[in-house]
């Protein structure tokens, strides 16, 4: 079972908790109806992601048996054999149709097969040209963010929209950077940057996430909110600690292997909790 849950990359189901964003922060996170329809779009990205994560391993099955972390994953290994996953994605992409039906919002089936087929682009060549790979990684944040907003009818702010623009364009220049320090990676379009262009380019992202997430605060219903701007900061700092140190820079590892960031994750989630819902 575990080959299986590896294959399906189900640790990187946390990223699909971006769905819940826009309902969290509308002040409607215990409507019984959107909160149902939030979970039936969790599940629905879940299996979506998965089948992506099972096209790229078995398109870079060859590259992945040189790395010296990939070799391990189940179909470079040959713990899976390729037929067999193909099965298991073709499954996800059924099942997640499926679940969409249930929603009946044809606009966020539209997102959802948008979002795979920007990935399978991705997958097909589009991850080897520069730039283009970054903004490919940040728009499936992006689009997180707007699914849930369109499956729940939570409009979504433009401050918030930015936010999350500059800090996922920050997190994909992060992995890159540090898949060029560590030289382990055999990726294509790691020949065409250089860390100094990484370094730089991060710092204007996440300067401009601050800045950005600061507006969103006095736009909201509660003024208080902006409160949190410091707490916003030391999160961000925690994490380019991270980032900068001897992570491999996927954002998910960064945050399950730091206590100290999980930490002031849910310190920050219990402050907005209380200024939307008690206060």
């Amino acid at each position: 079972m575990k080959k299986y849950i590896k294959l399906l990359r189900v640790k990187h189901y946390i990223k699909n908790l971006l769905i819940f964003i826009p309902m969290f922060f509308g002040g409607v996170f215990f409507d019984f109806s959107k909160l149902t329809a939030g979970m039936v779009g969790f599940w629905c990205f879940s299996f979506i992601s998965s089948a992506i994560y099972i096209l790229n391993d078995l398109k870079d099955i060859e590259k992945d048996r040189k790395h010296p972390i990939k070799k391990n994953r189940p179909l470079a290994s040959g713990q899976i054999k390729p037929r067999v996953a193909i099965v298991i994605m073709s499954l996800c992409i059924g099942v997640s149709c499926v679940l969409s039906f249930y929603l009946d919002n044809f606009r966020s089936f539209v997102l959802l097969i948008s979002y795979l087929g920007l990935n399978v682009a991705y997958s097909m060549g589009l991850k080897n040209k520069p730039i283009i790979d970054i903004v490919i990684l940040a728009a499936g944040f992006v689009i997180r963010i707007f699914y849930g907003g369109m499956i729940t009818g939570v409009s979504i702010s433009k401050w918030l929209y930015l936010v999350i623009t500059s800090g996922s364009l920050y997190m994909g220049l992060g992995k890159r950077r540090n898949e060029m320090k560590k030289q382990t990676d055999t990726r294509d379009v790691l020949k065409y940057y250089n860390v100094d262009f990484l370094d730089k380019n991060m710092y204007v992202c996440v300067a401009l996430t601050i800045v950005f997430y600061a507006l969103w605060t006095y736009e909201m219903p509660n003024a208080q909110i902006s409160w949190t701007i410091p707490i916003f900061i030391i999160l961000l700092m925690s994490y380019s600690l991270d980032v900068e140190g001897n992570s491999d820079g996927d954002p998910v590892e960064v945050i399950l292997h730091d206590k100290i960031l999980i930490g002031i994750l849910i310190l920050y989630a219990l402050f907005i909790f209380g200024l939307l819902y008690v206060v």
